[in-house]
């Protein structure tokens, strides 16, 4: 066995992993409802209601107008979309699917558990 070629691979192995995480890559990034509102305050959005998905992947939130705006997990950051026709919604018991429509996206499953239907339900207006 060559151990001058085991020690470089070693090396280079250690140093991807120094890389990605200096450069913040990978980690289990989580949403909590002071972060979901941030982000959605940051955007210039002023929720009056929100619903955090129980994985911690996405948020759904309402402001006074009867708007929602989607914040969701994408890599290591979140996104925000505004959820406006034609928005595909499919609630089946406690998970509540949506697609936006982008192709970037996706679609999502939110498990909201038992407020998944009322939530179905304010999406009703928007479809």
């Amino acid at each position: 066995m060559n151990w001058a070629l085991l020690a470089g691979s070693l090396a280079a192995v250690l140093l991807l992993a120094w890389a990605a995480k200096a450069l913040g890559l990978g980690g289990d990034v989580r949403l909590d409802r002071e972060a979901a509102l941030q982000i959605a305050e940051g955007e210039g959005f002023q929720p009056v209601d929100i619903i955090l998905d129980r994985a911690g992947m996405a948020a759904i939130v309402r402001d006074a107008g009867g708007r929602h705006m989607l914040i969701r997990r994408h890599g290591v950051n979140f996104v925000t979309r505004m959820l406006r026709p034609p928005l595909d919604a499919r609630l089946d018991q406690n998970f509540l699917t949506l697609g936006t429509g982008e192709r970037m996206l996706g679609r999502i499953t939110l498990d909201l558990g038992e407020a998944a239907s009322v939530w179905a339900a304010g999406l009703r207006r928007v479809i």
